[in-house]
C-alpha cells in the first residue's frame, strides 16, 4: 500500500487509500521509523557523524578556548552577552527560524515588531543605551531603529549644545522621537563638500529655510528615513547673507508626531530593495523651502546668532567627531564579522568529508576508528579540513580575525582618548585619529569582506544556501566598504596626513634621536624613513628562527611603509606626479601604512600585560597567529615589498617566509576549531546550518528544507500553479509538442 504523507500529519491521520498513477507516490513505512515529512524513514547521515568530528577536533586543542574568550571579550562582557541572549531566545518575536523564507515586506514588518519589543524590553529591564546596542548586535538584523542609535543619538551628543542635548536627548532615549542621519544625496556620497541641500538663514524670522534646489539634492540612502524616522539630522550648506559657508548639521522634524504623515514641503519614500540591509528602510527626501527655527542648527562648535552673525568653530575638523566614532566602530567590528564567517567555515570543514585520502587523514582518529571497526562499506572519507589548501584558507583568515581584533581595540581606545582631549579643549590629536580611522576603515573592511566571501566559497555548494548563514550576513556587511567614505577615496585622507608629516620631519631634520614631541606612535617609523641612509637598509633575518621575532617582522612593515611615503613625497615634490596622477601610489601608501598598524598593534598586544599574564599555551598560540598573519601578508604583498625597496628583502628570506607560512599552518591545524570556538558565537547569532556547535549539519539542512514555503501548504504535495503551467506541457493539453 502507498500513501501521500502530508505536512504535520500524525500516524493516525495518514490516508490509507491508494493514490492515482499521476500523483506522487511515497512508500508506506513502519510507524516507528516515520520522521519528518521530508525524511519519512528518519534517516541519519552516513558516518562519521558531525558531532563526533567536532568533538575530536576540540579534544586536539592545546589551550582552553574559554580562557581565550575571556581575553578577547572580558568576563563581564561575556556575562552580559549571555544575559541578553537568554532574553532574546526566550521571545518568539526574535526567532530566526524562518527569516530566510520571508519577503522583504514581511521582513520589514517583522523588524518593526522586533524593534518595538526590543525597546519595551529595554524599559522593562532597565537597559541603558549600551545594552540596547549590544542586544541589536546580537539580534544581528540591521533594522529601522539601527541608525537612531548608531548615528542620530551620537551626533546629537557630539555636536549639540548643552541646551540642545538637554531638550532632544531625553526624547531620543525614550523613543518619543526616532531619528536618522541625512547626509548622502542622490548626486553626492563621498564628496560631502559637494552636497546641494541648502539651509538659508532668514534673520527677520530667525529661521532657516531648508531647500532641495535640484533632483540630485534629494537625500538618498538614509537609513531609517523611508518609513520610520520622525526627525532627521540634515547635512546642508549654510547660506548667510548670500555667502556659502559650507556644510553644517540641522535637526529637522520630518513627520507628524500625531499620525506619522510627512510634514508640508517634505517628500519622503523608501528607495527600494537592495543587495542587503533589506530590513532597513533606506529612504529619499526632498525639501521644498521648509522653515525650521534657528535653534535647529546643532551649535556645539559653530553657531549663528539671531542677527545672522556667524561664530566659527575653534577648528574646522571638530565636526569630524561623529565620523571618527562611526569609522572606529566599523574597524572594531571587522574582526567579529570575519571571525563569524571563519567559525561557520571551520566547523563545517571539520564535519564535511570528501574523497578518501589516507595521507591527509592520518591524524583523523574518528575516521580511523570507523575504518578499524568497519562501520562503513568503504574507507571513511577525508574531512575537508585535513586538506592542506583548506587549512591554509581557514587558518590565514582566522589569523586575520585576531589581528583585526587587536587593532579594533586600539582604535576604540584612541577614539575615547580623543573624546577626553576634545572635552578639555585639546584638538592636537584629531588629525592623526581621523587619518588612522579613515585608512583602517578602508583596509579592515576590505579584508573582512574578501575573507568572508572566500570562507563562503570554502564551504562549496552548501555555502550558497541562505541557511548556510553566509549570503544575508555577507550582503548586510558589504555596505561597510562604501558608507562612511568609499574605501579607495579614504586612502587619500590617510596619505595626505602621512605626506604632511613626512615633509615636516624632513624640514626640521628630525631623527630617531631628535624626535619632535608631537610625533605619534603610528608615524614614528617616518623618522627612520627621513634619514639619507634609509633606502640602503636591509632586513636582518638570517634563519627561520629570526621569523619568530615580532620586532623584526614589524620592522619589515615599517620599512616598506616608510619607503613608499618617501617615494611619494619625492615624486610629488619633483613634479613627476600630481596628487591626481598619484592616486594609485596614494592607495598603496595608505594600505602599507595601515598594514603596519595592524602588525604593530598585534605586536604590542603580545608584549602587553593582558597576554603576558595568560597561560603559556595561549601565549604560544597568539604568537603563532601573529607570525602567520605577518608572513602571509608579506607573501601576499611581496610585489609591494620588493618594488618599494628591492634590496631590503633577498631571495633567501622570501623562501624562509614561504616555508614559515606552511610550517605555521601545520602547527595551528590542531587548534583550528578551538580558535573559532573562542570567539564565542552562539548558534542563535550564527543562524547557520553549517556552523552549528553540535555538528548536526546535514540534519539541520534537511530540517530547514522542510520549513520552505515551496514545500508547504498550498504547495504540498503539488506546487501551486501546476494545473495552469506544468500540466498542459506534461499532459499535452493545448501544448505545442516538439518534433524530435
Amino acid at each position: 500500500m502507498s500513501t501521500k504523507l502530508g505536512v504535520n500529519q500524525s500516524t493516525a491521520e495518514l490516508p490509507s487509500k491508494n493514490t492515482s498513477n499521476d500523483e506522487l507516490i511515497v512508500p508506506e513505512v513502519a510507524p516507528s521509523r516515520r520522521g519528518a515529512w521530508n525524511n519519512p524513514n528518519n534517516l541519519k547521515p552516513a558516518g562519521p557523524q558531525g558531532f563526533e568530528s567536532l568533538a575530536a577536533e576540540r579534544a586536539k586543542a592545546s589551550f582552553d578556548p574559554s580562557q581565550l574568550s575571556v581575553l578577547l571579550h572580558g568576563k563581564e562582557n561575556l556575562e552580559v552577552e549571555k544575559m541578553i541572549l537568554e532574553v532574546l531566545e526566550s521571545e518568539e518575536v526574535f526567532s530566526k527560524e524562518n527569516l530566510h523564507f520571508m519577503s522583504r515586506e514581511q521582513r520589514f514588518q517583522n523588524a518593526m515588531a522586533r524593534g518595538k519589543r526590543m525597546l519595551e524590553l529595554a524599559k522593562e529591564k532597565g537597559w541603558n543605551m549600551d545594552l540596547i546596542f549590544r542586544a541589536m548586535l546580537l539580534l544581528d538584523e540591521p533594522g529601522p531603529f539601527s541608525l537612531h542609535y548608531s548615528m542620530f543619538i551620537p551626533t546629537l551628543e557630539g555636536q549639540g549644545s548643552d541646551e540642545q542635548k538637554a531638550k532632544w536627548l531625553p526624547l531620543a532615549f525614550d523613543n518619543k522621537i526616532i531619528g536618522c542621519y541625512a547626509q548622502t544625496e542622490l548626486g553626492h556620497g563621498s564628496n560631502v563638500q559637494g552636497l546641494e541641500t541648502l539651509a538659508t538663514y532668514i534673520p527677520e524670522t530667525q529661521e532657516f529655510e531648508i531647500h532641495s534646489p535640484s533632483l540630485t539634492a534629494s537625500k538618498w540612502w538614509i537609513g531609517g528615513l523611508g518609513r520610520t524616522a520622525t526627525h532627521a539630522i540634515v547635512v546642508a550648506r549654510l547660506i548667510l547673507k548670500g555667502k556659502d559657508l559650507g556644510t553644517h548639521t540641522f535637526l529637522v522634524q520630518i513627520r507628524s508626531l500625531k499620525d506619522h504623515v510627512p510634514l508640508p514641503g517634505i517628500t519622503i519614500g523608501d528607495i527600494g530593495p537592495k543587495y542587503g540591509y533589506n530590513c532597513v528602510d533606506n529612504g529619499f527626501m526632498l525639501f521644498d523651502r521648509v522653515r525650521v527655527p534657528r535653534e535647529s542648527m546643532l551649535m556645539r562648535y559653530a553657531r549663528v546668532e539671531p542677527d545672522g552673525t556667524y561664530v566659527r568653530p575653534p577648528s574646522s575638523k571638530l565636526s569630524y567627531g561623529t565620523m571618527v566614532f562611526v569609522r572606529s566602530s566599523i574597524v572594531s567590528n571587522a574582526a567579529k564579522n570575519l571571525a563569524r564567517a571563519a567559525t561557520i567555515a571551520t566547523r563545517y570543514s571539520a564535519v564535511r568529508r570528501q574523497f578518501s585520502n589516507a595521507e591527509a587523514s592520518k591524524e583523523d582518529v574518528v575516521a580511523g576508528d570507523y575504518n578499524v571497526k568497519k562501520l562503513l562499506p568503504r574507507p571513511a572519507e577525508t574531512a575537508v579540513i585535513d586538506y592542506p589548501m583548506q587549512q591554509y584558507r581557514l587558518l590565514t583568515q582566522i589569523a586575520k580575525s585576531y589581528a583585526l581584533h587587536f587593532t579594533g581595540v586600539s582604535m576604540m581606545e584612541s577614539y575615547h582618548q580623543l573624546v577626553r582631549d576634545l572635552s578639555n579643549g585639546k584638538i592636537d590629536g584629531l588629525p592623526e585619529v581621523h587619518a588612522t580611522s579613515s585608512g583602517l576603515k578602508g583596509l579592515t573592511t576590505d579584508m573582512a569582506a574578501a575573507g568572508m566571501e572566500d570562507l563562503r566559497r570554502s564551504c562549496g555548494g552548501h555555502g550558497f544556501l541562505k541557511n548556510s548563514g553566509f549570503p544575508e550576513f555577507i550582503a548586510d556587511y558589504l555596505p561597510n566598504v562604501t558608507y562612511e567614505g568609499d574605501n579607495y577615496m579614504l586612502t587619500q585622507q590617510t596619505a595626505r596626513y602621512l605626506v604632511k608629516t613626512f615633509r615636516s620631519l624632513k624640514k626640521m631634520k628630525a631623527s630617531p634621536s631628535n624626535a619632535p614631541e608631537n610625533i605619534t606612535p603610528t608615524t614614528r617609523y617616518l623618522l627612520d624613513a627621513a634619514q639619507p641612509s634609509f633606502s640602503a637598509e636591509t632586513w636582518p633575518v638570517k634563519s627561520a628562527a629570526d621569523l619568530e621575532n615580532p620586532s623584526l617582522l614589524t620592522a619589515a612593515f615599517a620599512h616598506r611603509a616608510g619607503q613608499l611615503v618617501a617615494d611619494l613625497v619625492r615624486a610629488l615634490d619633483s613634479g613627476e606626479l600630481t596628487w591626481t596622477t598619484a592616486q594609485l601610489d596614494i592607495y598603496k601608501v595608505s594600505r602599507a601604512h595601515c598594514q603596519y598598524i595592524l602588525v604593530d598593534n598585534f605586536c604590542r598586544a603580545l608584549q602587553g600585560e593582558a597576554i603576558r599574564s595568560q597561560p603559556p599555551s595561549i601565549q604560544i598560540l597568539l604568537h603563532r597567529l601573529f607570525t602567520l598573519f605577518t608572513l602571509d601578508t608579506m607573501e601576499t604583498e611581496l610585489g609591494s615589498f620588493l618594488s618599494s625597496s628591492p634590496t631590503f628583502i633577498n631571495p633567501t628570506q622570501i623562501s624562509l617566509i614561504r616555508q614559515g607560512v606552511r610550517s605555521l599552518v601545520n602547527a595551528l591545524r590542531p587548534d583550528a576549531v578551538a580558535l573559532v570556538d573562542a570567539w564565542g558565537f552562539s548558534d542563535y547569532v550564527l543562524n547557520s546550518d553549517l556552523g552549528r556547535a553540535d555538528g548536526r549539519v546535514y540534519e539541520s539542512l534537511v530540517e530547514s528544507a522542510g520549513r520552505n514555503p515551496l514545500n508547504l501548504g498550498e504547495n504540498f504535495p503539488v506546487v501551486s500553479g501546476y494545473a495552469e503551467h506544468y500540466a498542459p506541457l506534461i499532459k499535452g493539453s493545448g501544448a505545442v509538442r516538439a518534433k524530435l
